[in-house]
């Protein structure tokens, strides 16, 4: 889940903006392409961002949380979406090829250990990597954890939130014969890969517009218009995992392989008034992780924008440096 908004408040947390000194479209087969870029210093500490979605793709914003003087900041388009190429395409497009690209990048760029750093879907992948990978996490940073679960699923697209949101979730629904909407899932599944790309798009942008609305924590419910090819790529793909469940064996799979990286330290920040991924997941998390800190900010949505998220992303970051 996520998109990772853009940065629209608490700029005065973040580094000014730098400019990546390395970009390239890497090619990692089965017909995709991703774009990956790194910024900041070559001789830095590694950390890699996995962006939220899945389907949002990454931005010049989420370099700003690292002092580029201290952190070389690798940054990649994951399959289908940003400038990745093909877009919104699901072929050969799972969890598993995303933990194989991730493998990639850290193999060409010759780096042995690396920070991982993730928000909403981003932190699911996170964590699913260094399950895949222990040796290769040197600490995970998480923002709004979202662990891949029915109940979470369930929560967001089964009429939780709509309970917090009625107005918003109505609209959600509308689109929807009133027959179908007992699996919403399913529902836009069928419209996002209809085949016809005007009916896609009209639900693409429903799609997208009920996980924004419900962002953070001063929402209205007001349900924004994202562009057409955006919210295209970033519903089909969302709803593609979603729909396999993540592609994982089982359902809480992440909590019951967590012993894997019992050894690898860990910082969970999550708004306690989280609408799209509920608190509850990240204190779980925490209890059965053992070498994680979890960091409950009082007034915040979801949002990477939010202003206690982002200070707490970047002191962590900052006393990460410090070493």
């Amino acid at each position: 889940m996520d998109k990772f908004p853009e940065q629209k408040t608490a700029v005065q947390y973040l580094y000014p903006p730098i400019e990546p000194f390395d970009r390239r479209m890497m090619d990692v087969g089965e017909g995709h392409h991703i774009y990956v870029e790194q910024s900041g210093n070559p001789e830095g500490r590694p950390v890699v961002v996995l962006h939220g979605g899945p389907g949002g793709g990454c931005s010049p914003a989420m370099r700003r949380y690292f002092d580029p003087e201290q952190y070389r900041i690798i940054l990649f388009d994951q399959r289908g979406c940003g400038r990745s190429r093909p877009h919104a395409e699901v072929e050969n497009n799972t969890t598993w090829h995303l933990v194989e690209d991730i493998e990639a990048i850290r193999k060409a760029l010759e780096i042995e250990r690396w920070i991982v750093f993730g928000g909403s879907w981003g932190a699911t992948l996170s964590l699913i990597y260094a399950l895949s990978h222990p040796d290769r996490a040197a600490h995970l940073v998480l923002r709004g954890v979202f662990l891949m679960t029915q109940a979470e699923l369930k929560w967001f697209y089964g009429g939780g939130a709509g309970q917090f949101f009625p107005e918003t979730w109505a609209r959600f629904q509308r689109l929807i014969p009133e027959v179908e909407r007992g699996d919403m899932i399913a529902a836009y599944h069928r419209r996002l890969f209809s085949g016809d790309r005007a009916t896609e798009i009209t639900y693409a942008k429903a799609w997208s517009a009920w996980e924004n609305a419900l962002a953070t924590v001063r929402s209205t419910g007001m349900m924004g218009d994202a562009p057409a090819e955006y919210a295209r790529a970033f519903a089909r793909l969302e709803n593609h995992y979603f729909t396999h469940a993540g592609f994982l064996e089982a359902d809480g799979w992440i909590e019951k392989n967590i012993a894997r990286i019992a050894h690898v330290p860990g910082t969970i920040v999550q708004g306690r008034y989280d609408m799209i991924c509920p608190p509850a997941s990240a204190w779980r998390l925490a209890e059965r992780w053992g070498r994680a800190e979890l960091r409950m900010i009082p007034l915040a949505g979801h949002a990477l924008s939010e202003p206690g998220i982002s200070a707490e992303l970047v002191k962590t970051m900052d006393m990460l440096a410090r070493g």
